[in-house]
């Protein structure tokens, strides 16, 4: 190495232009060949250097998300799941929704592929440069009562609940709250109101969650009071995709299922306030 490559590394250490200190010499090359000013040169290594640290910021936000996989649109297979409304699913794909601070509900058996597009619009978000965070209704329950226990619980609601702009809760319905969990959930919910974006996947359709919200059915109107507000609910029929491989040869014999559909309670809160994408 040169003394010139020597001090243009050790001013790249001290800027923290890790891109450019790796990249330079090979972008000093081009620029000699096409014959560029020296101002071009200097636009191309800055571009440069933006883009690793747009890179690894997307790269630390896909890790903070805590994704259980990654999982993509393209890679979903709508000709199994033929009850999955392809066109709202898409939509849903330009992130927009988020923008707006609206929320996402998919309904739906299990099987069917709630976790999957959960998961697909997460990592889109991440590499959108969008906060995010995936996580389980348990699992989301066991931290708030173990942040509370500590005495911690603001600390955590503020950083872990409201700091993501896209919150995905997934498996709501799975296990059954006690009247503590229940009021901890209403409350992520309704501190998360019209501030951010908030992705919910159940196995229940709306009027069987006060089942799991310790049956509380007051609790349980207000909550979906602020989560329909401004959503687009989407309804997912058909058979599990997991045991589809065992079904063809034989193993299991699967019952097509229906999709949760809209309730009586969700019917209730005025129609104007229930933004649905077109399936």
């Amino acid at each position: 190495m040169s003394l010139l490559q020597e001090r243009i590394s050790h001013c790249c250490q001290r800027l923290k232009l890790s891109r450019i200190a790796a990249d330079w010499p090979a972008l000093a090359d081009e620029a000699v060949k096409r014959q560029a000013s020296l101002g071009e040169f200097l636009e191309r290594i800055l571009t440069a250097e933006c883009e690793g640290r747009d890179q690894r910021s997307r790269e630390v936000l896909l890790k903070l998300a805590t994704l259980p996989a990654l999982k993509t649109l393209e890679g979903f297979d709508f000709a199994f799941a033929s009850g999955a409304p392809r066109k709202q699913i898409v939509e849903l794909g330009s992130l927009a929704f988020i923008e707006r601070a609206e929320n996402v509900v998919l309904l739906g058996p299990s099987g069917v592929g709630k976790t999957h597009i959960a998961n697909a619009l997460a990592l889109k978000a991440t590499q959108a440069g969008i906060k995010t965070r995936f996580i389980t209704a348990a699992d989301l329950m066991l931290q708030l009562s173990l942040a509370r226990t500590q005495e911690r619980l603001t600390k955590y609601m503020n950083l872990a609940v409201l700091g993501p702009r896209l919150l995905i809760i997934d498996e709501l319905g799975y296990l059954p709250f006690g009247r503590a969990e229940a009021n901890l959930f209403f409350h992520v919910i309704a501190k998360r109101y019209e501030r951010a974006s908030t992705i919910v996947t159940s196995n229940l359709p709306f009027t069987q969650w006060a089942t799991t919200l310790a049956d509380d059915a007051t609790l349980t109107a207000a909550l979906l009071d602020r989560l329909l507000h401004h959503v687009h609910i989407v309804q997912i029929s058909g058979e599990s995709y997991r045991l589809k491989d065992r079904k063809k040869v034989g193993h299991v014999k699967v019952v097509a299922s229906t999709s949760a559909g809209v309730p009586p309670l969700a019917s209730r809160i005025s129609r104007e306030r229930i933004s649905v994408l077109p399936s």
